[in-house]
């Protein structure tokens, strides 16, 4: 009797461990095809796209300027990076009123051009990380500057800064695509103000936002 309840509890164990083992053979496996996401921390990430701001610093009637944004950000670490920031705009998106009458008897500063355009370039911190599957966000920090050309605008270049984010959806192991807009702060004299306030700079808000491709490496 005691010899076969031996047998029995010996016949046990290896039912018992079978599956266990089974189930640690299947679990690399399982796990190394779960869906196609890079969590690699690649030291660059490089952006170019379509761009558009508004163009609150210009008081005639127009939307805002289409242009060109590039951005290059040196990650450190898994969450965190530098960037600098690019963009430059110079078509007009929308326009009731391109080119304010002249009037000789005002003493305003002649406007050189019909089109203006708009320069800027910042700098700062980002925070990154994904969000769900394929799909990541970022926040950053902009400080630089802003130049709008064409319509002899005071100071010439003016500090300008804010803040931004975005998402971005992973395509394949280095390419993304990308969204994202920013509130960009700087100082400027309105157009129609030469007169009055003498060159006296005003606070404006532009929207940035932009929508393009970018590759980690």
């Amino acid at each position: 009797m005691k010899r076969t309840f031996l047998f029995s509890i010996l016949a046990v164990i290896p039912a018992v461990l079978m599956p266990l083992a089974a189930t640690s053979q299947v679990a690399p496996t399982r796990a190394a095809s779960s869906g196609d996401r890079d969590d690699t921390s690649y030291k660059y990430t490089v952006y170019a796209g379509y761009a558009y701001t508004s163009l609150n610093q210009v008081n005639q009637s127009r939307a805002g300027l289409q242009g060109v944004d590039f951005t290059v950000t040196r990650n450190i670490g898994k969450y965190f990076g530098i960037f600098g920031d690019g963009a430059y705009y110079d078509t007009a998106f929308k326009s009731t009123n391109p080119c304010p009458p002249s009037n000789p008897a005002t003493p305003l500063v002649p406007i050189t051009s019909c089109t203006p355009t708009v320069t800027d370039v910042f700098f700062g911190p980002e925070f990154h990380g994904y969000l769900y599957a394929h799909t990541s966000g970022f926040v950053r920090v902009l400080l630089g500057g802003e130049h709008t050309g064409g319509e002899v605008m005071k100071p010439n270049i003016s500090f300008a800064g804010g803040l931004g984010g975005g998402l971005e959806y992973q395509m394949s192991k280095h390419f993304s695509i990308r969204a994202s807009g920013d509130d960009i702060a700087a100082s400027f004299t309105l157009v129609g103000d030469y007169a009055q306030y003498n060159y006296s700079p005003h606070m404006t808000r532009d929207a940035r936002a932009t929508f393009g491709v970018a590759y980690k490496f």
